[in-house]
């Protein structure tokens, strides 16, 4: 039962996704390989190859699939050449991509052209911008179907998924932010040279979408956050559309209330959101980690609209001046009952079991579309 399994890795959030799957699947015995590429190989973005390349007992491969400035269309083909000479040349039985970014919709593509089995982590998911759709199409081209919830397995069912195809874990980095970290946050705090006891950490990334108003909606932002005289460790957006303008905003903020930060180990960003008073912006950890924490957080604009109800959540726009004040008047600093409505933090455990049985392997390649309305 020994398989050869490569985990795709564009981003530092994806990695923080999959790295607990993928080092399960190692210590049970197969073949675990990172193919590592996107954001990872920027330095711009942290570098953050060099966080991958921590797991011991992987093979890394590394490839470069764009430069500062290449469009999505371009980064798309780039992927889908380098994966596909990749296969080629070296075989695997399972391939697992996660999420909505472009390159794994490039990798989703070369493994269904070519027959190869693989596994997409998190759909189901809605979220209101192009990476939703990115995510159901990963959804139709994928063998197998690894979801956080119930309601996205019905989501994915929707889509003409059979049953038999979809495994509710839960979201992968939960298990993460589920046990001890390891470190205090003094360390954290040395580490990046935060000068802050009290602090909000703000993740505002651009939206493909609305790439012409991300700088002014950056503006709206951070011009609120200023206003609220609190203090923020700001991290970098990712490399999408937009993201210049953003990290123009970003250069004008004052270091003495802002702290900036191109990215963080996971564990170290774990242990400093437990210890927050706030996250702030539109990432997915805003909808997950935060509620699973019981961190109040502060979701701005529509990346992730309609994806989590928890009651820890406060959703504004990022001109919506009189919301955000109240955000700070109300929840800053308040702590919430922990929110699983994307699992309790045994993702990894789950993963490991569905992998180990051998009628995993025997999924028919020839997808079929189950018309659910019409078999009941």
């Amino acid at each position: 039962m020994r398989k050869r399994i490569v985990f795709v890795t564009g981003t530092r959030a994806d990695f923080g996704k999959i790295e607990p799957l993928a080092i399960a699947a190692r210590d049970a015995g197969h073949d675990v390989s990172f193919f590592i590429t996107g954001m990872h190989m920027m330095e711009r973005y942290g570098l953050t190859k060099i966080e991958v390349s921590r797991v011991s007992g992987v093979g890394l491969i590394e490839f470069t699939n764009q430069v500062e400035g290449d469009p999505q269309d371009l980064i798309l083909s780039k992927t889908i050449l380098g994966f596909s000479d990749f296969l080629k040349e070296n075989p695997h039985d399972l391939v697992v991509v996660h999420g909505d970014r472009i390159e794994a919709l490039a990798c989703s593509l070369v493994c269904a052209t070519n027959y190869v089995r693989f596994a997409h982590i998190e759909g189901g998911e809605v979220s209101g911008t192009i990476d939703e759709v990115f995510r159901h199409c990963n959804t139709k081209l994928a063998t197998y179907h690894f979801v956080s919830s119930d309601q996205a397995k019905e989501r994915v069912q929707v889509l003409g998924e059979p049953e038999s195809s979809i495994y509710v874990l839960g979201s992968p980095e939960l298990d993460t932010h589920g046990v001890p970290t390891g470190l205090d946050i003094q360390t954290v705090l040395d580490h990046y040279e935060i000068p802050f006891d009290e602090y909000g950490v703000v993740l505002f990334h651009p939206v493909t979408s609305e790439a012409a108003t991300m700088g002014a909606q950056a503006r709206d932002l951070f011009d609120n956050l200023d206003k609220s005289g609190k203090n923020f460790v700001v991290i970098s957006p990712n490399n999408d559309p937009g993201s210049v303008d953003i990290f123009a905003v970003l250069e004008g903020l004052s270091p003495q209330r802002f702290k900036r930060i191109p990215s963080m180990r996971f564990a170290y960003f774990s242990e400093l959101l437990r210890n927050a008073q706030a996250l702030i912006g539109n990432s997915s950890a805003g909808v997950r980690e935060a509620p699973f924490l019981g961190i109040a957080s502060l979701d701005i604009g529509s990346r992730q609209t309609n994806r989590s109800q928890a009651k820890s959540i406060t959703a504004a726009a990022a001109n919506d001046h009189e919301t955000i004040a109240g955000f700070f008047k109300q929840s800053w600093g308040r702590r919430f009952e922990r929110d699983q409505s994307f699992g309790a933090g045994s993702t990894a455990k789950r993963f490991v079991e569905v992998i180990n049985q051998p009628k995993f392997w025997e999924a028919d390649m020839q997808k079929t579309f189950v018309d659910y309305d019409k078999n009941t």
